[in-house]
């Protein structure tokens, strides 16, 4: 070996743990202080425990609860009038739909709402607007919110 460029060993080097726990082994550094060993780690321990480093965890939990309050604020907001007031086109129905709709004078979506609540067949019946465009009608408000109430089967002749 060389003299002189190899680090000071310490056979008896001190390692001292967070949960007070303590033991000797070779180091090159004399004392050594370390926050968890097999004595308190939960993998060893096989309690359920959160090991915090730096305060992740509350970190985390306090975006969980501002995520959550959003949701309720967003969720209690009254966006009925707005989606009202909201032009068809905003739901992307395609460019054949769109028109039909527009021809026949329905230009939002509480147009088309009020045009529901007198039957499927209400919509049906403008040229150009079929069973596929009512579909997908009814799923973009659905996306937005809106519920329709569950739709009776025809019954059998």
């Amino acid at each position: 070996m060389k003299t002189g460029i190899h680090p000071t060993y310490y056979p008896e080097a001190t390692v001292t743990c967070a949960c007070g726990n303590t033991w000797k082994t070779g180091s090159t550094v004399e004392s050594i202080h370390t926050d968890v060993c097999s004595n308190c780690h939960p993998f060893y321990t096989g309690e359920q425990r959160i090991v915090d480093t730096e305060g992740q965890v509350e970190r985390f939990y306090k975006k969980l609860q501002a995520r959550q309050e959003y949701l309720e604020e967003h969720d209690s907001r009254d966006t009925g009038s707005a989606l009202l007031e909201l032009p068809i086109v905003e739901l992307e129905l395609g460019s054949r739909p769109e028109k039909a709709l527009a021809q026949a004078g329905i230009a939002t979506v509480g147009q088309a709402l009020d045009r529901l609540q007198q039957g499927d067949d209400s919509l049906l019946s403008i040229e150009g607007f079929g069973q596929k465009s009512l579909i997908d009608l009814k799923k973009r408000l659905r996306q937005r919110g809106v519920s329709f109430p569950e739709e009776q089967p025809a019954p059998a002749p």
